[in-house]
């Protein structure tokens, strides 16, 4: 983050660029795990009925690989709400992260511990809800 304030010279574009670079590489190295783990079974079938690359891709490969990107997702929205969290307390300003730090400087540990059980309860939730919509791309071999 410091260094991101540094070249950028603005707050909330450093903010947006450093949550960005922390929570896409999950992601990333997830999907390429999913694109590369489909079945070479799957794609002959679909090179012997003659099936378009742009078909393949989302008919084929999208589908095989799901359950691995909606984990990378999963990874990565938890990364991007404790970076999130730590950019609001480096920034300030407004955000649950200043209110901690906020209140940290003002010495009331109950309101502390208070945000610290909202953003673990918030980071569940956001958990929760992309382990339910995995469900709906997950398929029994």
């Amino acid at each position: 983050m410091p260094l991101a304030l540094y070249t950028i010279k603005d707050s909330n574009t450093s903010s947006v660029f450093v949550i960005f670079i922390c929570s896409i590489w999950p992601m990333l190295i997830n999907t390429a795990f999913g694109v590369a783990s489909v079945r070479r079974e799957w794609l002959n079938v679909a090179k012997t009925l003659e099936v378009s690359h742009l078909r393949t891709a989302f008919h084929v490969i999208l589908p095989a690989a799901a359950p691995t990107i909606m984990t990378g997702m999963r990874i990565s929205i938890g990364i991007a709400w404790l970076v999130i969290v730590a950019a609001e307390m480096l920034v300030g300003g407004t955000g649950i992260g200043y209110f901690v730090w906020n209140e940290w400087n003002n010495l009331s540990i109950t309101n502390v511990i208070a945000a610290i059980f909202f953003i673990g309860l918030i980071g569940m939730l956001l958990d929760q809800v992309l382990a339910w919509i995995s469900k709906f791309v997950s398929y029994a071999e």
